[in-house]
C-alpha cells in the first residue's frame, strides 16, 4: 500500500444518495451493530423530539443486529437493544447490511467489537453511503489502515471519533490562553478485552483526547505497564511529549492536563454524547470529515506501538515501523 495513500485525508464528497440538495430532515440513518449503549443514546438524541438535547438533521430508521458471541458485553446486550430500538423508536431491523443500506442515506457503524468492522463497512462503501465508525475503528491497525484505503478508493465519506474529543470540558481547555502546547497528560479508564490490542478496547478514548490536544506527529512510544495501570509516553517530532495514563480501577476520571509555554490548563468535569452526534450529522450533511484519516491511523498506531513496547519490555517503538508492518 502506498504510504501517502494511507496518510492523506480521505477526499470526502457527497454522492447522489446523500446529495447536497437534500434537506437535513431528509436523512434516513441506518445502524450496524446493536450491541452497545451508543445505539440507544444516539437514537434517542436524533429521534426523540421531546429530548431536551434533541439533535435535528436525521432519524434512525433501520438497523442490522450484528453481535459477537465470544464477547460477553456484546452477546448479552444485542437482543435487548434491538427490542428497545423497535419498541421505543420504530426502527426496522434488516437481516443483511446490504438490504439495510438500500433504505438509508447514511450509516452509523456501532458494533462494539472492532474486529468485524472491515467486513461490515465494505457493503456501505460499495453503495456509496457516508459512514461514521464508532470506536474502535477496527480490531487491528492493519484493518484500520485498510478501512481508510477503501474509503478513499471508493470516494465514500468516512470518519471515526470518540465522544471524548468533543466534550465541552475538553474544548474549554483548548480555548484557554496557555501559550503553545508543550506537553499533555491524558488520564482515563483502560479496561482490557482479550480479542483486541490492549488500548483499543477502552484506552482508545483517552488516546483520542491526547491526540485532540497534541495533533499528529508522534514518532515513538514507550510503555510502562502493571496489572492496574498503563503509562504510555509518546515523543512528537517537534520534541513535545504526550502521556497516556490508563487506569483499570474503579472511579477513574477522564481528563487532560495541558502544559503550555505560559501556563497549565486542566480539564474539569466530563461530557456527553450530544456534541459528537452534532458533528456526525454535520458530516452526513456535508461529506466533510472533522477528523482526518491521517490522525485516526496515527492514534491507532500509537496504541499498537504501545503493545509492541510492552512485548519488548518497555523499549521505544517507532510509529512508522508499526505502520509499515501493519500494511
Amino acid at each position: 500500500m502506498d504510504k501517502m495513500l494511507c496518510f492523506s485525508v480521505v477526499p470526502l464528497v457527497l454522492l447522489s444518495v446523500c446529495s447536497a440538495t437534500a434537506s437535513a430532515e431528509d436523512l434516513k440513518i441506518g445502524i450496524i451493530g446493536l450491541d452497545t449503549s451508543h445505539v440507544i443514546a444516539f437514537t434517542g438524541l436524533l429521534n426523540d423530539t421531546n429530548n431536551k438535547a434533541h439533535i435535528p438533521g436525521g432519524k434512525v430508521v433501520a438497523a442490522f443486529k450484528g453481535g459477537s458471541p465470544d464477547i460477553e458485553t456484546s452477546a448479552s446486550r444485542v437482543d435487548g437493544y434491538t427490542k428497545d430500538l423497535q419498541e421505543k423508536f420504530g426502527v426496522k431491523i434488516y437481516d443483511t447490511i446490504e438490504e439495510m443500506c438500500k433504505n438509508v442515506d447514511a450509516v452509523l457503524l456501532e458494533s462494539v467489537d472492532g474486529r468485524p468492522h472491515l467486513e461490515q463497512v465494505k457493503p456501505v462503501f460499495k453503495v456509496g453511503k457516508p459512514v461514521f465508525i464508532d470506536k474502535p475503528v477496527a480490531g487491528s491497525l492493519h484493518d484500520a489502515i485498510e478501512i481508510f484505503r477503501l474509503a478513499k478508493e471508493s470516494k465514500v465519506p468516512c470518519f471515526s471519533s470518540s465522544s471524548y474529543r468533543y466534550y465541552e470540558s475538553l474544548i474549554n481547555v483548548l480555548k484557554q490562553d496557555i501559550g503553545g502546547v508543550k506537553s499533555c497528560i491524558s488520564i482515563g479508564p483502560c479496561s482490557l478485552e482479550q480479542h483486541h490490542p490492549d488500548l483499543f478496547w477502552y484506552g482508545v478514548h483517552a488516546t483520542e483526547a491526547l491526540f485532540t490536544v497534541m495533533g499528529v506527529g508522534c514518532e515513538s512510544v514507550v510503555r510502562t505497564t502493571t496489572p492496574d495501570t498503563d503509562v504510555v509516553t509518546g515523543t512528537w517530532k517537534d520534541g513535545r511529549v504526550g502521556v497516556l495514563y490508563g487506569i483499570r480501577t474503579s472511579g477513574t476520571p477522564h481528563k487532560v492536563i495541558v502544559f503550555g509555554s505560559k501556563s497549565v490548563a486542566e480539564q474539569e468535569n466530563s461530557g456527553d454524547y450530544a456534541p459528537l452526534v452534532v458533528e456526525i450529522i454535520k458530516f452526513f450533511q456535508t461529506g466533510v470529515a472533522p477528523v482526518s484519516a491521517e490522525e485516526t491511523i496515527e492514534l491507532f498506531a500509537f496504541m499498537e506501538a504501545a503493545d509492541e513496547s510492552k512485548r519488548q519490555g518497555g523499549a521505544p517503538v517507532r510509529i512508522s515501523d508499526v505502520i509499515e508492518k501493519a500494511k
